[in-house]
């Protein structure tokens, strides 16, 4: 009988990143208390959440990754207004 992989199990090529545990991240959100996202440094990593709602997936970062995240978005390259 065949292994059935489910769609959490599948990753995309070329996924570095490990699973992480984050049930005891210490999670923060912005210094002015806006927004809807928190992040978390977990074992070299940063997580992003929607802290609307913890429960879903959270966007996992290489410190590479973040800092150009930061960097356009410093630039306004993800300004949808």
């Amino acid at each position: 009988m065949a292994e059935t992989i489910t769609q959490q199990q599948q990753r995309p090529a070329g996924w570095d990143k490990p699973e992480l545990d984050l049930s005891g991240a210490e999670w923060r959100s912005s210094s002015q208390g806006r927004g809807d996202v928190q992040i978390a440094f977990v074992e070299g990593f940063i997580a992003m959440r929607n802290s609307g709602r913890p429960e879903s997936p959270s966007l996992i970062f290489t410190p590479a990754e973040w800092g150009a995240f930061v960097c356009g978005a410093r630039e306004g390259e993800f300004d949808l207004t």
